[in-house]
């Protein structure tokens, strides 16, 4: 019995530490921002809609400022 509370705990920490890591989006083409695809890769639910709201300036890429207000105001998930 107490294998299994033990095998219990570790479980129920491992899945809480995955449900608080941080997404981490990648910039695969080094340009220094991200493109609605590399965003898709980090949040597949992410739409286009989400997308350009988060674009602030509207240059149809997201940069690192514009995907913190982002995850700041809940727009995604950090």
């Amino acid at each position: 019995m107490k294998k299994l509370v033990l095998t219990l705990g570790a479980i129920l920490a491992v899945a809480a530490a995955q449900a608080n890591a941080e997404t981490v989006v990648t910039d695969t083409d080094g340009n220094g921002v991200y493109s609605m695809e590399e965003l898709v890769a980090a949040y597949p639910d992410l739409t286009e809609e989400t997308f350009a709201a988060i674009d602030a300036n509207a240059d149809g890429s997201v940069d690192a400022d514009e995907l913190q207000a982002a995850v700041e105001a809940g727009t995604i998930a950090g």
